[in-house]
């Protein structure tokens, strides 16, 4: 079972979960997180792992999704932490790689026809 309370203070909206984050409970999370009426850039997102005791692969993949579209997560316990941290180590290597390919010339670069 999971539990989700979302609480809107000003332009923070706050998702607190408490259970457990897999199979059937991450899909439902995940269509609620896309339903959820405030988008846009002006609406901080903060995922708190209140009382999170199980995440499998499913509910650690929607984490990581949300990660990316901007959401802060926080997490309490030593479990979800370290979670919390592989997705924020994945997500920034992600990023230096992308920008090392935007920097990285092409092999035909500065090469000019003949």
């Amino acid at each position: 079972m999971l539990r989700v309370t979302v609480k809107q203070e000003g332009s923070v909206e706050s998702w607190e979960l408490e259970g457990k984050l897999a199979g059937e409970w991450a899909k439902e999370l995940d269509r609620c997180w896309r339903r959820s009426p405030s988008k846009g850039p002006e609406t901080l997102k903060r995922v708190h792992l209140k009382a999170v005791s199980y995440i499998d692969a499913d509910g650690k993949r929607l984490l990581s999704e949300m990660y990316r579209e901007g959401a802060e997560i926080k997490a309490c316990g030593c479990m979800t932490r370290a979670i919390v941290e592989e997705i924020v180590r994945e997500a920034n290597a992600r990023g230096a790689e992308a920008q090392t390919a935007e920097e990285t010339p092409s092999p035909s670069a500065g090469v000019k026809g003949r």
